[in-house]
């Protein structure tokens, strides 16, 4: 039966067994249509169908189209084959798959042919992804609707250079990774498949056997540019409607020069949550409609949302991301959110988000030996396991996995419009040493312990946003004394536009928990970071790391009673919004949130009904307003010209005076604190 089997099908017994199997290495060798003695043989593995046809192709009227032959299911393997080829080379055709039915009956599928399609990356794209420089991966890997000769469908494509084989798999397929393997091009180590008539909104995921041929846990694409709701780890084809965006004039006005920044940082799960519903979160439309007005009315800036990328565990805050280029489905669709981008910008309020280049989570459907070996992290766990977080390091070695990280985030700043990425965990990933004990880490070539590779990947990363995306905001979260963070790279700086001051947050949070009989013996701690405020471009931020873990809330942070707490907020809050460097306060610090930020609930609104924590309320608004209001406040924040102490060693009062300058016609601010509650005079 072999012998005749080969002999009418041109196709021998151990092929079949590989196809069977799932161990085809070659799908478009033996796949779609071949010359045969000048006719056309057409192969196609549809287990379980009952018949395929052949029929000509009639655009708009599949039905239509005439029988051109039938089909022959070699030893019933699901592997159909032409008997006596008919086509001609070139001819256009259809394939007419007959299934059966639950009920007993017979359904009928119209579809062309995945494997009759040519190469579908062109050769720049194959440059470019061989280089590492490709800025679009969004739009050259993963899910791509579009139309290919004439036929609309999904172009899939995703980098796995040591598997053996890859397969999208799906609904569309019963989940059978026999069904759609992808072909590989050497030269990227890049696989792609064009399915035809696959529509925005398809599940899918991607069959990977490693290179010790083994079938890995089913893989989430990794720039699925849309996903399912978690705890699906499913990824989604993305829209193929580009959105209409309305923000020429914002986008075109953002290079503009230092003005005031005041940040309101928000997880978007939890700044609103609705009791009556399950105790649901906002959705991006809803965040429209009553975030933004509350932010504008607050006269905060920005907003700066904690990561919205899809990540598998909301506990993590969305610092545990998989889904670089997706917003998080919890809040709805990826146009959902570019439209609460559109809406903040035509309120004249810029959008920040966290990023997260620095680890990922071991999930098995995520980026762990994504293709049976350590592609995106590294092998060495000495190099590749962060201890703290229990999650991976990003190889930042390989020019594949830093051109993965660039792209996304240019896919934020560029395709969904944010204005400025705040990147997290900068110092874990300067350090070789970082978090370490002799003999847990790799130092670099030249024996030290500053992670080269790290280095040169900020640097690229920086330059190239700053080409790409002129006036955005690239924010480091750098807890060490690194010089030039925010410095230029052609200066020998990292080429952040800002990073955190944690040192100064530290140290006055140190100063203002002190009770003030005992101030007089802190007094360095409000005036040391004056030293080296214009070493960097600081960002003074009270973030949500402030008000977790046991920490306390801003407001319990403060001594005394309940007035006397009010009274220490309310002076600190002023020292912040009056000193050098921009301003980031996470959201319920504005309504004296006594308790600690719970991701599963939100700030307590109801706190407002009481007029002590509405006062704090109007104090931010009104320092907000003043803020903006005096340039002296705002315009050298990173220069020492900007800044003069009037009063700065009067240790045994805690009185504090110093004046604000901004540029010539500018009024200076003077600003006086008085840090007891001892009544002062002249």
């Amino acid at each position: 039966m072999a012998e005749h089997t080969e002999e009418l099908t041109g196709v021998d017994q151990r092929t079949i067994d590989a196809v069977v199997h799932g161990q085809l290495m070659d799908p478009f060798g033996l796949f779609g249509p071949h010359q045969a003695g000048g006719r056309m043989v057409i192969r196609t593995f549809q287990p379980g169908a009952l018949a395929v046809d052949v029929v000509a192709r009639e655009p708009g009227n599949d039905a239509a189209g005439v029988l051109l032959e039938s089909l022959y299911n070699v030893n019933q393997s699901g592997l159909f084959v032409s008997g006596a080829p008919t086509l001609s080379p070139g001819q256009d055709y259809l394939l007419r798959i007959t299934w059966p039915t639950a009920s007993g009956g017979e359904m009928v599928q119209y579809t062309e042919d995945p494997y009759r399609f040519g190469l579908l990356l062109g050769e720049l794209d194959m440059h470019l992804l061989r280089e590492g420089t490709h800025r679009e991966l969004g739009h050259c890997l993963g899910a791509n609707p579009m139309n290919i000769d004439g036929v609309a469908g999904t172009r899939f494509a995703v980098w796995a250079p040591n598997a053996r084989r890859v397969s999208v798999v799906g609904d569309f397929n019963l989940w059978d990774g026999r069904r759609h393997p992808m072909r590989l091009r050497f030269e990227a180590g890049v696989w792609e498949l064009f399915i035809p008539r696959m529509r925005s909104g398809t599940r899918y995921q991607y069959e990977i056997v490693g290179v010790d041929g083994n079938v890995l846990p089913l893989k989430a694409d990794p720039v699925a540019r849309a996903t399912e709701m978690p705890p699906s780890t499913v990824s989604v084809v993305p829209s193929d409607m580009p959105f209409r965006w309305t923000d020429d004039a914002w986008m075109a006005a953002r290079p503009a020069g230092p003005g005031p920044m005041a940040i309101y940082e928000v997880h978007a799960g939890s700044w609103l949550r609705i009791l009556e519903e399950d105790n649901r979160s906002l959705s991006w439309h809803e965040l429209g409609d009553r975030l933004i007005p509350y932010v504008k009315g607050m006269g905060f800036t920005h907003i700066e949302f904690l990561p919205v990328m899809e990540h598998p565990f909301g506990g993590s805050w969305g610092y545990q991301p998989l889904g670089l280029f997706a917003p998080t489905a919890r809040f709805g669709s990826p146009s959902g959110f570019a439209s609460f981008v559109d809406r903040c910008h035509a309120e004249g309020i810029g959008v920040i988000l966290d990023w997260v280049p620095a680890h990922f989570p071991s999930d098995e459907h995520g980026l762990v030996r994504f293709d049976g070996t350590a592609l995106y992290e590294h092998q060495d766990p000495r190099e590749g396991y962060h201890q703290d977080w229990n999650t991976l390091i990003y190889n930042l070695g390989r020019r594949e996995v830093c051109a993965f990280l660039v792209a996304s985030a240019l896919e934020w700043l560029e395709h969904y419009h944010v204005d400025g990425l705040r990147v997290d965990a900068v110092a874990s990933m300067l350090y070789r040493d970082y978090s370490r004990k002799a003999g847990e880490w790799v130092p670099n070539v030249y024996g030290g312990r500053e992670n080269l590779e790290a280095v040169a990947f900020l640097r690229d990363l920086n330059q190239v946003i700053a080409q790409r995306c002129p006036g955005a905001l690239m924010i480091a979260e750098e807890s060490t004394a690194w010089p030039g963070v925010s410095a230029p790279v052609e200066e020998g700086g990292l080429g952040f536009t800002h990073k955190w001051n944690m040192g100064w947050m530290h140290d006055t949070l140190r100063y203002m928990s002190t009770d003030p009989l005992y101030r007089l013996h802190h007094h360095h701690d409000m005036t040391f970071g004056l030293i080296y405020a214009f070493s960097e471009k600081f960002i003074l931020p009270i973030s949500h790391d402030e008000v977790v873990h046991g920490k306390g809330s801003l407001l319990n942070k403060m001594p005394g009673d309940s007035w006397q707490k009010l009274a220490n907020l309310r002076a600190y809050l002023a020292f912040m919004w009056t000193h050098p460097g921009k301003k980031l306060l996470f959201m319920g610090c504005e309504i004296a949130q006594p308790t600690e930020w719970n991701h599963d609930g939100s700030p307590d609104w109801s706190l407002l009904d009481n007029p002590a924590h509405r006062s704090i309320q109007r104090l931010l608004r009104d320092l907000n307003r003043v803020y903006a209001a005096e340039p002296a406040l705002y315009r050298r924040d990173h220069t020492p010209e900007g800044f003069a102490w009037v009063i700065g060693d009067d240790s045994s009062n805690s009185v504090f005076a110093y004046l604000r300058k901004g540029d010539e016609g500018d009024a200076p601010v003077l600003v006086v604190l008085n840090m007891t509650p001892v009544p002062r005079e002249g």
